[in-house]
């Protein structure tokens, strides 16, 4: 397991990295609605996502099947509700900047979808 959760970290830190870019990109420099930018970041990572933790954080542990790329859809749904509730509590009731709910995209979202990736859809 902690061979796969340092290829997780690796693989994961790129993509969270690459969509938390595509999210500041579209929400904080053009100054888009947050939640677009959360949509086309959840698009990017989803797909960059799914080929790096199948073909290398995850290559070694289960068997790939049609359930297989089922399940990381709904983990990547899930992620993305994740997302959207950090931009809806940080924008709105605590009246933040769109880029505070960069601070729990980061960090907290990354650690349910390794859980979920290992023990559901990987797993």
């Amino acid at each position: 397991m902690l061979s796969q959760l340092l290829r997780f970290l690796i693989s994961g830190a790129l993509v969270t990295i690459l969509g938390v870019a595509v999210y500041a990109l579209v929400a904080v420099a053009l100054r888009w609605h947050p939640q677009l930018g959360n949509l086309l970041a959840y698009l990017v990572a989803m797909a960059t996502g799914y080929v790096m933790h199948s073909r290398w954080s995850f290559r070694d542990h289960g068997q790939r099947t049609k359930g297989t790329a089922v399940r990381f859809v709904v983990v990547s749904l899930i992620s993305l509700g994740l997302n959207s509730l950090w931009i809806a509590l940080v924008t709105g009731p605590l009246g933040l900047g769109p880029e505070w709910p960069i601070l729990p995209m980061l960090f907290v979202t990354p650690a349910v979808t390794f859980l979920l990736n290992r023990h559901w859809v990987f797993g």
